[in-house]
């Protein structure tokens, strides 16, 4: 089995190599260990779902393979970017934007006063907001939070509907905040001019220790034939795998060790040992991934364990939102297995932490 998977890992980077894909090595291997995951993991779902139901729980086999599934679908659209450049990249996303930002509106009762109101946040601010990603303005930074922010309000008041006003456009705020704007900050990161920290090995004192501290570029480097090669596309997939990731950690250690439920009105599924036990292995696979960063070993453990935080956060608000409305899903992005703003809940909280600590310390 070992010598299979050495042999796949191989022959996926021979054909990186080959066929001049447009990212690096390291990416290169970090997809192929997440593919071949992937493979393993649907078998073993497939075995267990044709084992003796006295065996097995079945709801757990069903629920993992669902997960399987919409893992597929998430890795295929992120890999797509990969390969069609940052802008792709920044496309993808602005259509799972636009597409959660739909699930929330359509969960969310809406008045027909609304509509002129929602047409701007879906048709102008949702692509705005990502068109001022890819162009790399630093615009983007505050077009929603305080453009948009001011616009609803002052729109929904010209409709001339003053009933349910603050509620009506808090709702459509939120939406357009957590489902759009936190979510950009994702493909902000291949934008991101980043260096590696490396220290001299020559023996300094402590005044002289911040000196010997330097930074290397690291975001661009060029293949063999002098093409620009972005390494920040392998950030961005070290990203969005430790958020999912630890999404599936949480909810199998909640499984296995899970008592003391954190929020019985809220999610009767999250635990605190649950929670714990998904950051601690998050923060262990974010050291092991780190050869794909920017960051050092004990750096990639921090912002793991800061994504496994900030991703238990947004999966308990959102859950507390459709708790309030009475549903239990967003939508039906995989059959079976809830909407696209069920999968990238957890996305949506983490990505703006993550973009600003990356930005702060390891930019040059």
């Amino acid at each position: 089995m070992l010598n299979l998977f050495n042999q796949f890992l191989w022959a996926f980077v021979d054909v990186k190599r080959v066929l001049n894909l447009p990212f690096d090595e390291r990416t290169a291997w970090l997809i192929a260990t997440v593919m071949l995951l992937l493979i393993l993991a649907s078998t073993a779902g497939k075995l267990l779902d044709g084992s003796s139901e006295q065996r097995l729980n079945t709801a757990i086999v069903r629920s993992f393979n669902q997960r399987i599934r919409s893992w597929w679908l998430m890795s295929a659209v992120l890999i797509a970017g990969l390969f069609i450049g940052e802008q792709g990249t920044v496309v993808l996303f602005g259509l799972i934007g636009f597409w959660a930002l739909r699930e929330f509106i359509t969960m969310t009762p809406t008045r027909r006063s609304d509509h002129r109101t929602l047409f701007w946040v879906l048709v102008v601010f949702t692509p705005l907001q990502f068109f001022l990603v890819a162009i790399q303005g630093e615009l983007f930074l505050i077009a929603i939070p305080i453009y948009a922010s001011l616009f609803i309000p002052a729109r929904i008041a010209l409709a001339n509907d003053a009933k349910r006003f603050l509620e009506r456009s808090a709702k459509i705020q939120i939406g357009l905040l957590i489902c759009v704007y936190a979510l950009s900050f994702a493909p902000a990161i291949l934008y991101l001019n980043l260096g590696s920290t490396t220290q001299s090995n020559v023996e300094i004192d402590a005044p002289a220790a911040n000196e010997a501290v330097q930074k290397t570029p690291w975001s661009h480097v060029q293949d063999s034939d002098g093409h620009d090669i972005n390494r920040n596309k392998g950030l961005l997939f070290f990203f969005v795998l430790i958020t999912q990731l630890n999404d599936v950690l949480q909810y199998a250690w909640g499984k296995l060790l899970g008592k003391n439920i954190i929020a019985p009105r809220i999610n009767t599924s999250r635990t605190w040992e649950g929670v714990i036990g998904g950051v601690a292995t998050s923060a262990l696979l974010g050291a092991l991934f780190s050869w794909v960063t920017p960051f050092l070993f004990w750096q990639a453990a921090i912002m793991a364990i800061v994504i496994s935080v900030m991703g238990f956060a947004g999966g308990m608000t959102m859950s507390a939102i459709k708790r309030d409305r009475g549903v239990k899903d967003y939508g039906t992005l995989v059959q079976g297995h809830a909407g696209i703003l069920d999968r990238i809940d957890s996305l949506c909280f983490a990505a703006p932490v993550f973009y600003h600590l990356t930005k702060i310390f390891f930019t040059i």
